[in-house]
Formats: structure tokens, sequence, C-alpha cells
């Protein structure tokens, strides 16, 4: 008997400033640390796979956009920052017995030809039900429909 694994599809959020798609060029394979919201954590923890598509945002740069793809490159595991005082993502409360925080790797897979942004998303009715697209929705990763990873590929210019 085997287990079928499906393909998902991810939007991860980062201010290039911080970390950028050129960061993940130079790094090629990068710890995604630093994720301190319930949510989120989640995602990576329970739902994120090796292989799976990403696509790289750039938030707080106007106008927002994704300007790359990445795929998930490991297993989820603890998030070391979480346990060290001189980490600005240090949780006291995070025990490595029972880590709170968890990460994956991203590798870098390409820069799009043309970033895709935030408005070109909200105008493109082919974007409607995207997460991106909802008031108030500022996870830092969010899952997402293939026909919008497919659609942001292509209006991307890839």
């Amino acid at each position: 008997m085997f287990t079928l694994v499906v393909m998902q599809y991810w939007l991860i959020k980062s201010e290039p400033d911080a970390y950028s798609i050129d960061d993940l060029a130079s790094d090629k394979v990068e710890p995604w640390d630093g994720i301190r919201n319930y949510q989120a954590r989640n995602f990576m923890r329970d739902t994120m796979r090796v292989g799976d598509k990403v696509l790289f945002y750039h938030s707080q740069v106007k106008p927002p956009a994704v300007v790359g793809l990445a795929e998930v490159a490991s297993e989820p595991y603890p998030d070391p920052t979480a346990f060290d005082p001189n980490e600005k993502y240090y949780d006291p409360k995070s025990d490595p017995a029972n880590p709170r925080w968890i990460l994956v790797d991203m590798r870098y897979v390409a820069h799009l030809a043309e970033p895709v942004t935030l408005p070109q998303i909200k105008d493109d009715p082919k974007f409607d039900g995207m997460m991106l697209r909802q008031r108030g929705a500022r996870l830092s990763i969010q899952p997402v429909d293939k026909k919008h990873y497919d659609r942001v590929v292509k209006l991307g210019g890839l």
C-alpha cells in the first residue's frame, strides 16, 4: 500500500530589505525561520512538503508583488532561532524537547521576468478566491490554488 502525496502551492511573504528573492537566489537554499504566527506555523508543520511550489512575494514595497518562485526543500524541523537568546526571534517559552516554532527550507527556483503586483492580482477576476486578495489577509505563509499559481507564473512571463 502507498500514500498519494498531492502537491501543494504556497505564497510566502518577505520584506526585501530583510530577505529578498535575490538573497534566496544567492543562497540557493535557506531555512525559512522566524515565523511566529500559529496559523503560518501550522501550514509549515502540517501541510508543507518537499517539492511544494512557492510564490515569493515582496511585501512592504510599492507596489507589493510576487517576484519569483521557490520550492519547499525540507520536511519541517524545529526553528533554532527560537532557542537562542541572541536571536531576534528567540522565544524563552519554546522548549527544544517540545518546540513551539518550526521551519522548512526554501529552495530558489527562478525570478519572474515581470513582477506580478498586488494591484494586478486584485484587479484580475481570475484571482477570485485567492487569500492574498482578502481584506486583512496578512499571513506570511498562505496556501494558493494551483490555478492561481499558474496564473501568476503566466503573468510573470515564465
